[in-house]
């Protein structure tokens, strides 16, 4: 399974790789800083032209250079990625910002917790569900 997780704060990111190297399931994570890179991930432009097509992306919404929310709206605008379910995992609960997301084709909003057992728990539950529970479109790669 390859996952790309889109999140700029490094403890997250350590956190979230910690969590599925102690999963069941062999799992490449793929790993960018800002909303840019992401684009530049998934369109496997110049340094990502050899990436992996992700079978899941895990998305925070405030991202520099080109916020979580600019993201997800291109990624669902695009008839090549739009099947590719998108997770937010956001610190943000805030009402406005969940309608926004589910309105942009978000197929998952999950508050990020700030508590390490917590978000070791979510990242648990996120592979559990997607990776071993939903049946999840083969695509090209």
């Amino acid at each position: 399974m390859n996952i790309l997780l889109i999140e700029d704060n490094p403890g997250d990111v350590r956190l979230a790789q910690e969590a599925f190297k102690a999963g069941n399931i062999a799992v490449q994570l793929d790993v960018v800083m800002d909303g840019l890179e992401a684009i530049h991930f998934l369109h496997k432009r110049v340094p990502y032209q050899d990436s992996n097509r992700p079978d899941l992306i895990l998305l925070d919404l405030n991202l520099p250079k080109k916020d979580g929310r600019e993201v997800l709206f291109e990624i669902k605008e695009d008839p090549s990625l739009r099947c590719i379910p998108v997770v937010v995992l956001s610190t943000s609960n805030a009402e406005q910002d969940v309608l926004h997301s589910y309105n942009l084709h978000v197929n998952c909003y999950i508050n990020k917790p700030v508590d390490f057992d917590r978000f070791f728990d979510i990242i648990k539950k996120i592979e559990d569900f997607w990776l071993n529970t939903a049946i999840l479109p083969t695509m090209m790669h």
